[in-house]
């Protein structure tokens, strides 16, 4: 076999801007930039093509958690090579993935006994939100077909995902083709709309949640929920909240969806946020860090209950799947992800670390635009405003939190803000070491685009 012809840095540069559209990514900038591309990983650090070594700041976008180039999860899925790479799971079964099933159901939450797999978390949700409706219309309730969402989740950008948390800034063309579902304000206490202060608040924005419910009781299906909303700028539910959700379904015999995409595997400080709250959702999603941030597996976990009401006719059956589904190799690296959390102690690990970085980060609440800066576990959101007494935000085009990323990055550490929320979120494993690095970097990169934040708010702050 011929060896893989070898390409200098600017032809790759030139190859990736002449071909290669990015998600996520305003391409306009992009082709007027110097990018990351990325040769190789060791640890928790990332290498480009011209040699310079970064700290993954973000876990690769929410999915690493035992770092990069692993040899327990190289090794399981080189010995799974050797067996075989995929067969469809369509009709017929696989080992890793009969394997995980089982591993994924003694972890879960109590009374999640079914796994269907898929590939990513977009595809995870779809199936969860399939699963739903159509619970019900085997039943002999086909009205219910609504899913109630909250404002500013972030379940995905499939069009079933984009219709329970629609968003006018990245879903603009697509609204008038999605079904309307009635959505809820999420708790945002920085920015709550009810103009009120948790905790004296009691959580007064449960009682709009359930007018909502109480409004539409005859037509939904559903409830869908993240316990940390993600993409909408790392905004931790208040505790309580989850749990009261989840009575609240139980009142009106709603089923109760939680996304765990992107808390799951340890990432808010349990192997599940739904552990923090002691409640069992009748659907939960998983994705991202399943495989240890290895290879594209997903999972939607369902109860017997829900499982046994598409056992009817067969035409009641779940008609739904992908070609990748249960793939073998992306079974064994989840697999042997779950062995290193377990063999490592990982979970147990982790409190030192979060009150580690909650102590560095103190600092930036005092920054002239820093309004807030929120954690749950080892995800940190930090909102830059232009004004921090009226809160006042940096507009959306400003992207004003790229102005610390490429601070961030020239000092060795790459991280993906949303908007003018700066995201950190280091793989799991970090050392105490390693994340005191990170978050010295993180800390200059604000003071650095001090100045430019400055600019941008129009001198004020």
């Amino acid at each position: 076999m011929a060896a893989r012809t070898q390409y200098d840095p600017a032809t790759l540069v030139a190859l990736d801007k002449a071909h290669v559209w990015h998600p996520f990514t305003y391409m306009k900038d992009y082709v007027e930039s110097d990018p990351v591309i990325i040769a190789r990983g060791e640890g928790v650090r990332l290498q480009d093509i011209h040699g310079r070594w970064y700290y993954d700041g973000v876990s690769s976008i929410w999915l690493n958690v035992h770092g990069h180039r692993v040899p327990a999860i190289d090794r399981a899925i080189i010995a799974q090579l050797g067996e075989i790479a995929h067969s469809t799971l369509l009709g017929q079964a696989n080992v890793p993935s009969i394997l995980l099933a089982d591993r994924l159901v003694r972890i879960a939450p109590p009374g999640l006994t079914r796994v269907f797999y898929s590939d990513s978390g977009a595809t995870a949700v779809e199936i969860a939100l399939k699963m739903a409706i159509q619970y019900w219309a085997n039943l002999g309730e086909p009205r219910r077909r609504r899913i109630l969402g909250f404002s500013h989740n972030y379940h995905g950008d499939t069009l079933g995902a984009m219709a329970v948390a629609p968003d006018e800034i990245f879903h603009w063309p697509f609204l008038g083709l999605l079904p309307e579902h009635p959505r809820a304000p999420y708790p945002y206490c920085y920015r709550c709309p009810l103009e009120k202060a948790h905790p004296g608040c009691q959580m007064a924005c449960l009682a709009v949640v359930e007018e909502t419910v109480a409004r539409h009781r005859d037509e939904l299906a559903a409830v869908i929920i993240e316990p940390v909303e993600g993409a909408g700028g790392i905004i931790p539910a208040p505790p309580g909240y989850l749990r009261a959700i989840r009575e609240l379904c139980d009142r009106y015999n709603l089923l109760l969806i939680v996304d765990e995409v992107a808390t799951g595997f340890g990432r808010t400080g349990t192997l599940f946020a739904c552990e923090q709250e002691g409640i069992t959702p009748d659907i939960l999603t998983l994705g991202k860090g399943l495989t240890g941030g290895y290879l594209p597996v997903a999972a939607t976990l369902t109860t017997e209950r829900i499982y046994t009401a598409f056992l009817g006719e067969r035409r009641h059956a779940l008609y739904h799947g992908h070609s990748y589904t249960g793939n073998q190799l992306g079974c064994a690296a989840a697999l042997a992800n779950l062995d290193l959390i377990e063999e490592t102690g990982l979970i147990a690990s982790l409190p030192p670390k979060i009150e580690q970085v909650a102590a560095a980060l103190a600092p930036l609440r005092d920054h002239p635009y820093v309004g807030d800066v929120r954690q749950k576990g080892l995800m940190v959101g930090i909102e830059l405003v232009a004004d921090r007494k009226t809160r006042r935000p940096f507009p959306w085009e400003a992207q004003a939190g790229y102005r610390v990323a490429w601070k961030v990055r020239e000092r060795g550490m790459l991280i993906r803000p949303i908007g003018s929320v700066v995201i950190f979120m280091p793989p799991l494993a970090s050392t105490r070491e390693e994340l005191g690095e990170m978050l010295q970097i993180l800390l200059a990169g604000f003071d650095a685009a001090t100045e430019e934040l400055a600019k941008l708010a129009g001198g004020e702050g």
